[in-house]
């Protein structure tokens, strides 16, 4: 009979490339990876991974077994999660990060809905810019963000489309470069200061958007900042349409016609690690996010 432990086993060989990152990653020896994923082979009369190679491969046939196997850790998970939950205390903490492109009126309905159905729980909410909400997850300090999949390391994530935010490069009406409706260069440009938000992610995990190669740059920590600076007539930058709502309905901000810079869609996702422990609170607001998307 196969056992999670053998697919357990194998995820680890795949994700991490060779039998030793597995023995690292699962805390054993790498002979016994070895004889368990031999076992498994034998049990089931396939070969899953070619030893050719310095690298194991999966074999056409590992492929197609590996595929249903997470489909199976997923499944092992949720189970999991449930019978966890039936006799688990709420946990003291539940992190979110959410992406600073995003507004926070339709998680904090989420949150508010929380507070009154596990009241013991500090639920903490955090705004991160670029590559903060993944380095939050990825060191487990958030239990669960919202943000895009850039430089995501999906084997190790869990993840679902959320929403559509809409980017537009804007600036005041008596910006020189707004004065006039025909597409800028990139080399018009870079003598009129960009202003961009700051990563807020250590390094590691640093992401960059939008840039102007060559361009004059400001940087600011938040989109709040950025704001204030267009409309005092200082700079352009890509804004979140939802943000500069009321400044495009009054002219205050009109949209910017530059080569490479026209208006885009961000497609965020809601995010957790596969092999976090989730509590009964974290659970919870996974799922009404999810009927949020």
């Amino acid at each position: 009979m196969i056992t999670y432990e053998q697919l357990v086993v194998l995820h680890a060989i795949v994700t991490e490339g060779t039998f030793r990152g597995a023995a690292e990653r699962l805390n054993k020896s790498q002979s016994a990876i070895s004889h368990m994923l031999k076992k498994l082979e034998n049990q089931i009369d396939i070969i899953l991974l070619s030893r050719e190679e310095y690298r194991p491969t999966l074999t056409p046939a590992g492929e197609v077994f590996y595929r249903q196997a997470t489909r199976v850790m997923q499944q092992m998970k949720e189970l999991n999660i449930v019978a966890k939950n039936l006799n688990a205390k709420q946990e003291p903490e539940v992190f979110l990060a959410v992406t600073a492109t995003f507004p926070f009126k339709p998680v904090l309905e989420i949150i508010g809905t929380i507070r009154d159905r596990f009241p013991a729980t500090h639920v903490r909410l955090s705004r991160e810019s670029m590559g903060g909400p993944i380095e939050r997850l990825l060191r487990n300090d958030a239990d669960i963000i919202i943000a895009t999949m850039d430089g995501v390391p999906v084997d190790q994530v869990e993840a679902l489309s959320f929403a559509q935010v809409t980017i537009m490069p804007v600036a005041h009406p008596d910006f020189e470069p707004a004065r006039s409706s025909h597409m800028k260069t990139v080399s018009e440009m870079q003598s009129y200061t960009q202003v961009v938000v700051a990563d807020s992610s250590s390094g590691e995990f640093a992401q960059s958007r939008d840039l102007l190669p060559g361009g004059l740059r400001w940087t600011v920590s938040d989109f709040a900042a950025k704001k204030e600076i267009l409309l005092a007539k200082l700079g352009w930058g890509g804004i979140p349409t939802h943000m500069i709502e009321d400044e495009l309905a009054q002219g205050a901000l009109v949209a910017l016609n530059v080569e490479g810079y026209e208006t885009r869609q961000s497609h965020l996702f809601q995010m957790r690690k596969r092999d976090k422990d989730v509590g009964i609170v974290a659970q919870s607001i996974w799922e009404q996010l999810s009927q949020k998307a």
